[in-house]
């Protein structure tokens, strides 16, 4: 079966996406609005709860790796090159579980989603009022990634930790984390004609000012 972009983009007229870098502000923004404006949070790998239990590996096979892995260090061990494949082949196989949970809770409500799809999916299925963009630098995306509290990434980082050689480990997978929010990704992220809010910098608390201008942008205000 092949549905229409044109009906997709009808059926998900209430989601409003927010994608891009690491450490931009995405998590903090998407709860942010959801509070304030009283939409459906979606925050990050809100799909897996459906994605773990039907992806198949013949099917998603990027998906089902984490499913079968059999020892945590094998994944922060792998090179900088494999990872950064990984992760974007896997936002690309997610899109379909992305858009199938959407259109099922947000046909009476507003649903905020910080998401994964790429963004030439996204200008297919989306409008430009729908979708913003949040771009870190790259030393920032990097240096700052295990800062931030949240179980995913301090799992993460307790295997890198844990391995004989953390050091080496973690040095490994920063440069796979620098793949990801290269200059090339950035570029790709930031040409891509949605509206686009830049961090400069972590030291200035910009919290309320991105979240209002994000929320007059998705003409939520």
């Amino acid at each position: 079966m092949k549905i229409g972009n044109n009906i997709l983009k009808h059926y998900l007229k209430n989601v409003y996406f927010i994608t891009g870098t690491a450490y931009a502000g995405k998590s903090t923004t998407v709860k942010m609005l959801a509070d304030r404006y009283g939409m459906v949070f979606c925050g990050e790998n809100y799909f897996n709860k459906v994605s773990d239990v039907v992806a198949t590996p013949e099917n998603h096979p990027d998906l089902c790796y984490i499913k079968n892995l059999i020892d945590w260090k094998e994944f922060v061990n792998r090179s900088p090159e494999e990872y950064e494949r990984w992760m974007y082949n896997t936002g690309r196989e997610a899109a379909e579980f992305e858009v199938a949970e959407l259109i099922s809770i947000s046909r009476d409500r507003k649903v905020i989603v910080d998401t994964n799809i790429p963004i030439d999916l996204l200008k297919k299925i989306s409008d430009y009022d729908h979708v913003a963009v949040m771009l870190s630098p790259q030393s920032m995306s990097v240096e700052r990634f295990f800062d931030r509290g949240d179980p995913e990434k301090q799992f993460i980082l307790s295997v890198i930790n844990s391995c004989e050689n953390h050091e080496a480990v973690m040095d490994n997978y920063k440069r796979g984390i620098a793949l990801i929010n290269s200059q090339k990704h950035y570029d790709e992220y930031a040409n891509s004609g949605f509206f686009t809010v830049v961090r400069e910098n972590d030291i200035t608390d910009t919290r309320e000012d991105v979240c209002e201008r994000i929320a007059k942008h998705f003409g939520l205000t």
